[in-house]
Protein backbone atom coordinates (compact mmCIF):
# COMPACT_ATOMS: atom_id res chain seq x y z
CA UNK A 1 0.00 0.00 0.00
CA UNK A 2 1.67 2.91 -0.93
CA UNK A 3 2.03 5.43 1.36
CA UNK A 4 0.21 8.83 1.09
CA UNK A 5 1.42 12.10 2.98
CA UNK A 6 -0.27 13.38 5.67
CA UNK A 7 -0.96 17.00 4.05
CA UNK A 8 -2.99 15.65 1.20
CA UNK A 9 -6.08 14.03 3.50
CA UNK A 10 -6.61 17.62 4.45
CA UNK A 11 -6.55 19.29 1.34
CA UNK A 12 -8.92 16.36 -0.41
CA UNK A 13 -11.33 17.03 2.57
CA UNK A 14 -11.41 20.16 1.61
CA UNK A 15 -12.20 20.28 -2.27
CA UNK A 16 -14.42 17.60 -0.97
CA UNK A 17 -16.36 20.03 0.70
CA UNK A 18 -15.97 22.89 -1.48
CA UNK A 19 -17.39 20.81 -4.33
CA UNK A 20 -20.74 19.56 -1.60
CA UNK A 21 -21.70 23.18 -1.00
CA UNK A 22 -20.93 24.45 -4.61
CA UNK A 23 -23.94 21.47 -5.38
CA UNK A 24 -26.12 22.65 -1.74
CA UNK A 25 -26.33 26.36 -2.39
CA UNK A 26 -27.64 28.13 -5.48
CA UNK A 27 -28.65 31.44 -5.43
CA UNK A 28 -31.58 33.20 -6.61
CA UNK A 29 -32.13 36.81 -8.64
CA UNK A 30 -35.40 38.35 -7.71
CA UNK A 31 -37.37 37.55 -10.85
CA UNK A 32 -36.55 33.46 -10.26
CA UNK A 33 -37.86 30.48 -7.80
CA UNK A 34 -36.98 27.31 -7.58
CA UNK A 35 -39.41 24.74 -8.16
CA UNK A 36 -37.22 22.00 -5.33
CA UNK A 37 -37.96 18.56 -5.74
CA UNK A 38 -36.30 15.71 -3.15
CA UNK A 39 -35.81 12.52 -4.23
CA UNK A 40 -37.83 13.18 -7.65
CA UNK A 41 -41.01 14.25 -5.08
CA UNK A 42 -41.90 17.93 -5.32
CA UNK A 43 -41.21 19.95 -1.72
CA UNK A 44 -41.69 23.39 -2.27
CA UNK A 45 -40.74 26.39 -4.29
CA UNK A 46 -38.16 28.85 -2.61
CA UNK A 47 -36.51 31.56 -3.63
CA UNK A 48 -35.31 34.47 -4.36
CA UNK A 49 -32.08 34.83 -2.34
CA UNK A 50 -29.96 32.12 -1.49
CA UNK A 51 -31.53 28.24 -1.94
CA UNK A 52 -30.03 25.19 0.31
CA UNK A 53 -30.31 22.24 -1.59
CA UNK A 54 -29.31 18.58 0.18
CA UNK A 55 -26.61 17.21 -2.39
CA UNK A 56 -27.84 14.12 -4.52
CA UNK A 57 -31.22 14.09 -2.99
CA UNK A 58 -32.58 16.88 -4.03
CA UNK A 59 -32.84 19.26 -6.87
CA UNK A 60 -34.36 22.47 -8.32
CA UNK A 61 -35.43 24.15 -11.82
CA UNK A 62 -35.08 27.87 -12.07
CA UNK A 63 -38.30 29.41 -13.32
CA UNK A 64 -38.31 32.83 -14.71
CA UNK A 65 -41.10 34.80 -13.66
CA UNK A 66 -40.83 38.12 -16.01
CA UNK A 67 -43.71 38.47 -18.74
CA UNK A 68 -42.20 36.62 -21.87
CA UNK A 69 -42.40 38.21 -25.63
CA UNK A 70 -42.71 35.83 -28.26
CA UNK A 71 -43.52 36.45 -32.08
CA UNK A 72 -46.43 34.08 -33.72
CA UNK A 73 -45.10 32.81 -37.02
CA UNK A 74 -46.89 34.04 -39.61
CA UNK A 75 -49.75 31.44 -40.21
CA UNK A 76 -52.26 30.63 -43.35
CA UNK A 77 -55.75 32.05 -42.02
CA UNK A 78 -59.01 31.37 -44.32
CA UNK A 79 -61.73 34.19 -43.40
CA UNK A 80 -65.62 33.43 -42.88
CA UNK A 81 -65.82 34.97 -46.55
CA UNK A 82 -63.51 32.47 -47.76
CA UNK A 83 -60.60 34.94 -48.24
CA UNK A 84 -56.74 33.62 -47.98
CA UNK A 85 -54.38 35.69 -46.29
CA UNK A 86 -50.99 35.66 -44.02
CA UNK A 87 -51.24 37.03 -40.54
CA UNK A 88 -48.53 37.16 -37.21
CA UNK A 89 -49.03 38.53 -34.12
CA UNK A 90 -46.69 39.39 -30.84
CA UNK A 91 -47.55 36.99 -27.60
CA UNK A 92 -47.24 38.28 -24.15
CA UNK A 93 -47.14 36.19 -21.13
CA UNK A 94 -45.49 35.39 -18.13
CA UNK A 95 -45.35 32.18 -15.51
CA UNK A 96 -47.40 33.09 -12.11
CA UNK A 97 -47.70 29.49 -10.76
CA UNK A 98 -44.11 27.83 -11.41
CA UNK A 99 -45.23 24.65 -9.71
CA UNK A 100 -47.65 24.11 -12.58
CA UNK A 101 -45.70 25.77 -15.20
CA UNK A 102 -43.02 22.53 -13.78
CA UNK A 103 -45.17 19.59 -13.60
CA UNK A 104 -48.41 20.24 -15.81
CA UNK A 105 -46.71 21.03 -18.90
CA UNK A 106 -42.95 19.51 -20.42
CA UNK A 107 -42.17 22.99 -21.74
CA UNK A 108 -44.29 26.09 -21.33
CA UNK A 109 -42.90 28.22 -23.51
CA UNK A 110 -43.27 26.39 -26.87
CA UNK A 111 -46.76 24.88 -25.85
CA UNK A 112 -47.85 28.33 -25.01
CA UNK A 113 -46.80 29.50 -28.65
CA UNK A 114 -48.21 26.66 -30.28
CA UNK A 115 -51.68 27.16 -28.45
CA UNK A 116 -51.48 30.69 -29.41
CA UNK A 117 -51.23 29.62 -32.99
CA UNK A 118 -54.02 27.38 -33.31
CA UNK A 119 -56.10 29.45 -31.21
CA UNK A 120 -55.44 32.54 -33.61
CA UNK A 121 -56.18 30.45 -37.16
CA UNK A 122 -59.26 29.45 -35.03
CA UNK A 123 -60.33 33.02 -33.85
CA UNK A 124 -59.80 34.78 -37.07
CA UNK A 125 -61.40 32.14 -38.96
CA UNK A 126 -64.97 32.79 -37.60
CA UNK A 127 -64.61 36.30 -38.91
CA UNK A 128 -64.72 38.28 -42.41
CA UNK A 129 -61.66 39.92 -43.81
CA UNK A 130 -63.37 43.71 -43.09
CA UNK A 131 -63.94 42.82 -39.40
CA UNK A 132 -60.07 41.61 -39.58
CA UNK A 133 -59.00 44.92 -40.64
CA UNK A 134 -61.30 46.96 -39.13
CA UNK A 135 -62.03 45.24 -35.50
CA UNK A 136 -58.30 44.31 -35.21
CA UNK A 137 -58.37 45.39 -31.84
CA UNK A 138 -61.25 42.90 -30.37
CA UNK A 139 -59.70 40.16 -32.30
CA UNK A 140 -56.85 40.43 -30.32
CA UNK A 141 -58.35 40.61 -27.36
CA UNK A 142 -60.59 37.52 -27.78
CA UNK A 143 -57.80 35.44 -28.94
CA UNK A 144 -56.00 36.82 -25.31
CA UNK A 145 -59.16 35.58 -23.40
CA UNK A 146 -59.11 32.42 -24.91
CA UNK A 147 -55.04 31.40 -24.69
CA UNK A 148 -55.64 33.03 -20.84
CA UNK A 149 -58.40 30.66 -19.78
CA UNK A 150 -56.15 27.65 -21.65
CA UNK A 151 -52.85 28.41 -20.23
CA UNK A 152 -54.17 28.68 -16.67
CA UNK A 153 -54.00 24.68 -15.64
CA UNK A 154 -50.35 25.66 -16.64
CA UNK A 155 -49.84 28.46 -14.23
CA UNK A 156 -49.27 30.90 -17.30
CA UNK A 157 -50.99 34.23 -17.03
CA UNK A 158 -51.29 35.48 -20.76
CA UNK A 159 -51.22 39.10 -20.76
CA UNK A 160 -52.20 40.56 -24.12
CA UNK A 161 -52.07 39.38 -27.88
CA UNK A 162 -51.06 41.98 -30.58
CA UNK A 163 -51.80 40.55 -34.57
CA UNK A 164 -49.43 42.61 -36.12
CA UNK A 165 -49.78 41.91 -39.67
CA UNK A 166 -52.57 40.73 -42.25
CA UNK A 167 -50.75 39.93 -45.26
CA UNK A 168 -53.09 39.79 -48.58
CA UNK A 169 -52.38 38.69 -52.35
CA UNK A 170 -52.37 41.23 -55.17
CA UNK A 171 -55.58 40.48 -56.37
CA UNK A 172 -57.01 41.26 -53.18
CA UNK A 173 -55.34 44.45 -52.32
CA UNK A 174 -56.71 45.62 -55.99
CA UNK A 175 -60.41 44.36 -55.14
CA UNK A 176 -60.34 46.19 -51.73
CA UNK A 177 -58.77 48.96 -53.78
CA UNK A 178 -61.67 49.22 -56.26
CA UNK A 179 -64.07 49.24 -53.24
CA UNK A 180 -62.65 51.68 -51.19
CA UNK A 181 -63.19 53.74 -54.74
CA UNK A 182 -66.30 53.12 -54.96
CA UNK A 183 -67.26 53.72 -51.44
CA UNK A 184 -66.05 57.02 -51.76
CA UNK A 185 -67.74 57.76 -55.66
CA UNK A 186 -70.81 56.85 -53.83
CA UNK A 187 -70.25 59.16 -50.67
CA UNK A 188 -69.37 61.98 -53.28
CA UNK A 189 -72.91 61.45 -54.46
CA UNK A 190 -74.76 61.42 -52.08
CA UNK A 191 -72.99 64.80 -50.89
CA UNK A 192 -73.57 66.49 -54.14
CA UNK A 193 -77.56 64.92 -53.97
CA UNK A 194 -77.76 66.53 -50.62
CA UNK A 195 -76.21 69.82 -51.67
CA UNK A 196 -78.19 70.10 -54.22
CA UNK A 197 -81.43 69.65 -52.52
CA UNK A 198 -80.86 72.34 -49.89
CA UNK A 199 -79.94 74.58 -52.68
CA UNK A 200 -83.25 74.10 -54.16
CA UNK A 201 -85.13 73.91 -50.75
CA UNK A 202 -83.54 77.57 -50.57
CA UNK A 203 -84.55 78.69 -53.42
CA UNK A 204 -87.93 77.89 -52.98
CA UNK A 205 -88.50 79.57 -49.80
CA UNK A 206 -87.24 82.78 -51.28
CA UNK A 207 -89.35 82.63 -54.36
CA UNK A 208 -92.06 82.43 -51.78
CA UNK A 209 -90.70 85.41 -49.87
CA UNK A 210 -90.30 87.47 -53.04
CA UNK A 211 -93.92 86.23 -54.17
CA UNK A 212 -95.47 87.31 -51.36
CA UNK A 213 -93.92 90.90 -51.41
CA UNK A 214 -93.78 92.60 -55.21
CA UNK A 215 -91.42 95.42 -53.84
CA UNK A 216 -88.61 93.42 -52.77
CA UNK A 217 -89.19 91.47 -56.64
CA UNK A 218 -88.69 94.85 -58.13
CA UNK A 219 -85.70 95.33 -55.95
CA UNK A 220 -84.51 91.79 -57.12
CA UNK A 221 -84.70 93.22 -60.88
CA UNK A 222 -82.91 96.03 -59.57
CA UNK A 223 -80.15 94.31 -58.23
CA UNK A 224 -79.85 91.51 -61.07
CA UNK A 225 -78.84 94.29 -63.56
CA UNK A 226 -76.40 96.04 -61.27
CA UNK A 227 -74.74 92.00 -61.12
CA UNK A 228 -75.34 92.14 -65.07
CA UNK A 229 -74.29 95.50 -66.25
CA UNK A 230 -70.78 95.03 -64.49
CA UNK A 231 -69.70 92.88 -67.03
CA UNK A 232 -67.69 94.77 -69.84
CA UNK A 233 -69.84 94.93 -73.34
CA UNK A 234 -73.09 93.21 -72.38
CA UNK A 235 -76.22 94.08 -73.66
CA UNK A 236 -78.98 92.80 -71.76
CA UNK A 237 -82.67 93.11 -72.39
CA UNK A 238 -85.00 92.38 -70.02
CA UNK A 239 -88.72 92.51 -69.42
CA UNK A 240 -89.99 95.59 -67.81
CA UNK A 241 -92.38 94.96 -64.71
CA UNK A 242 -95.73 96.04 -65.16
CA UNK A 243 -95.96 97.74 -62.20
CA UNK A 244 -93.80 100.18 -62.98
CA UNK A 245 -95.23 100.87 -66.66
CA UNK A 246 -98.74 100.39 -65.18
CA UNK A 247 -99.32 104.47 -64.08
CA UNK A 248 -97.86 106.03 -67.12
CA UNK A 249 -99.97 103.81 -69.32
CA UNK A 250 -102.80 104.98 -67.27
CA UNK A 251 -101.76 109.11 -67.96
CA UNK A 252 -101.80 107.95 -71.74
CA UNK A 253 -105.00 106.57 -71.91
CA UNK A 254 -106.49 109.53 -70.29
CA UNK A 255 -104.69 112.12 -72.48
CA UNK A 256 -106.13 110.13 -75.50
CA UNK A 257 -109.70 110.71 -73.99
CA UNK A 258 -109.46 114.02 -73.31
CA UNK A 259 -109.17 115.46 -77.33
CA UNK A 260 -111.52 112.97 -78.43
CA UNK A 261 -114.65 114.32 -75.84
CA UNK A 262 -113.70 118.36 -76.90
CA UNK A 263 -113.88 117.06 -80.98
CA UNK A 264 -117.75 115.78 -80.27
CA UNK A 265 -120.21 118.63 -81.64
CA UNK A 266 -123.98 119.17 -80.55
CA UNK A 267 -126.57 121.57 -82.76
CA UNK A 268 -128.34 123.91 -80.56
CA UNK A 269 -131.91 123.27 -79.68
CA UNK A 270 -133.34 126.29 -81.29
CA UNK A 271 -132.00 124.93 -84.73
CA UNK A 272 -133.73 121.88 -84.28
CA UNK A 273 -136.96 123.06 -83.64
CA UNK A 274 -137.07 125.05 -86.87
CA UNK A 275 -136.04 122.48 -88.53
CA UNK A 276 -138.44 120.42 -87.18
CA UNK A 277 -141.19 123.41 -87.89
CA UNK A 278 -140.32 123.63 -91.22
CA UNK A 279 -140.59 120.05 -92.04
CA UNK A 280 -144.12 120.35 -91.06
Amino acid sequence: MPFVPMYVIPAVIVVVAFILVMASVRILREYERAVVFTMGRFQKVKGPGIVLLIPFIQEMVRVDLRIQVNEIPSQDVISRDNVSMKVDAVLYFNVVNPERATIQVQSFLPATVMLAQTTLRAVLGQHTLDEMLSERKKLSSDVQSILDVQTETWGIKVSNVEIRTVELTENMIRAIAKQAEAERDRRAKIIHAEAEFQAAQTLVDAAQILSSIPAAMQLRYLQTLTEIGAEQNSTVIFPMPLDIVKPFLQILEKTAEAPSAADTIHPPASLGVGALSGAA
